[in-house]
């Protein structure tokens, strides 16, 4: 039976819904109330990397505007690729956020109130999570566990979303981002005064197993010792913008530097501008999308079928951290892709 909450509960319920609410205006916001929350809660390892793959959300919605994409998709395409990464982005941080601030308002009172989930419409399945991991602190099952509700949340609301199968899933573009490994999460550093990019490739994308593995390779790349500090140092100091400049100001520039509407040139060698070449322009994320007014999340429990505890048993092992390499190929497949128009030719 539910306990009711009494008026002092409900209050906190309030806060948290508003707080929320307020904080999950636009990809900036969340991205920062992650990392805030972190630095003053680190035992709760989940938030810093869900501050960090939002970041890569961020990027990936300015990439539509940028140089190398603009020139690859149409208005349409940019817009459905635009509502479907942020309507995932506001998702998570909605379900996710209430319980990180529970979270906190258990420690103040210095006792467990995640019974209250329920109230916030969260999962039983992390209501028990939560509830365990307060008794027997345990950081990466706890993280292992969000990232397992997470991309459940978001399995029939985003993934299954009949619109964005028909817009974004069974797209060409789709097929051409995922056959040439167009994404990578990635995550920035600096290691003796040298930019580093550890991360990962995401493939098959439309995989619940696929997105959950992927997130726990994540999480064991980004706390690695030879990452997490420098990583979290490198977070605080690079305030998240949207722009790739944030941490490749060499190679990208927010401002555009050319002249848009000529024919794209060759700028890239190795990942090293090539001599006498502009920077690729990767906008700020305010500068080219404004903030979306969301329609409430689709109601109902995931949790139905006890065999997805098999993932919180399973182990994945650490995947490949040092991913410029590959990032860099990427950057070149772009750039070949815009100055060929290969993709339109292929629309058309």
């Amino acid at each position: 039976m539910t306990k009711k909450p009494s008026a002092e509960e409900s209050k906190i319920i309030n806060t948290i819904m508003e707080k929320t609410k307020e904080l999950n205006k636009n990809n900036i916001t969340r991205t920062k109330a992650y990392l805030d929350f972190y630095l003053r809660y680190p035992e709760i390892h989940w938030s810093f990397l869900a501050h960090m793959v939002s970041r890569n959300g961020g990027w990936s919605m300015s990439d539509l505007k940028g140089e190398l994409l603009s020139r690859l998709l149409s208005k349409k395409e940019k817009q459905s690729y635009f509502s479907f990464l942020e309507r995932g982005n506001w998702l998570i941080f909605q379900d996710a956020y209430p319980q990180l601030m529970l979270y906190e308002e258990s420690v103040r009172k210095k006792e467990p109130l995640f019974w209250m989930l329920p109230s916030l419409n969260v999962s039983f399945f992390i209501e028990t999570i939560w509830d365990h991991c307060w008794e027997e602190p345990n950081s990466p099952l706890l993280t292992e566990a969000l990232i397992i509700n997470e991309q459940n949340y978001i399995e029939r609301r985003v993934i299954q979303n009949e619109v964005f199968i028909k817009e974004v899933f069974n797209t060409l573009e789709f097929d051409l981002q995922d056959m040439l490994s167009f994404n990578q999460i990635l995550f920035p550093y600096s290691d003796y005064g040298m930019l580093k990019l550890a991360g990962q490739t995401v493939n098959q994308f439309e995989s619940l197993t696929e997105r959950i593995r992927l997130g726990k390779r994540l999480y064991s790349i980004l706390f690695g010792e030879d990452v997490l500090n420098k990583t979290v140092e490198w977070a605080k100091e690079h305030p998240h913008t949207g722009s790739r400049m944030d941490y490749w100001p060499d190679i990208f520039s927010r401002v555009h530097e050319g002249i848009p509407s000529l024919q794209y040139k060759m700028k890239l060698k190795s990942c090293q501008l090539r001599p006498g070449a502009r920077r690729i322009f990767s906008p700020t994320l305010q500068d080219v999308w404004k903030d979306v007014k969301h329609e409430a999340a689709e109601a109902g429990e995931w949790f139905v079928d006890f065999s997805i505890l098999d993932m919180l048993k399973e182990m994945d092992g650490p995947g490949i951290g040092n991913i410029e390499s590959d990032y860099c190929q990427t950057l070149e497949k772009l750039e070949l892709a815009a100055f060929a128009k290969k993709v339109l030719s292929i629309l058309d």
